[in-house]
């Protein structure tokens, strides 16, 4: 549960705001889209590989330039 402190006087946008911004950090809803259907291990390896694949060949570019 998310609690955040709201001091007397404060906007209620303001307040609204800082619980968006707790709750983007918790990741909750990327786990909730994960969860709604299974991923085989097999696949998670692949495009974890991808990734690193991509993000090696973006510091090489980087190193040449």
């Amino acid at each position: 549960m998310l609690v955040i402190q709201v001091k007397e006087g404060d906007n209620i946008e303001r307040a609204l705001k800082k619980y968006k911004r707790k709750f983007e950090k918790t990741k909750v809803l990327r786990e909730l889209r994960a969860r709604q259907a299974f991923t085989k291990p097999s696949v998670i390896n692949r495009e974890a590989n991808k990734k690193a694949v991509y993000v090696e060949g973006l510091r090489r570019a980087e190193g040449e330039a």
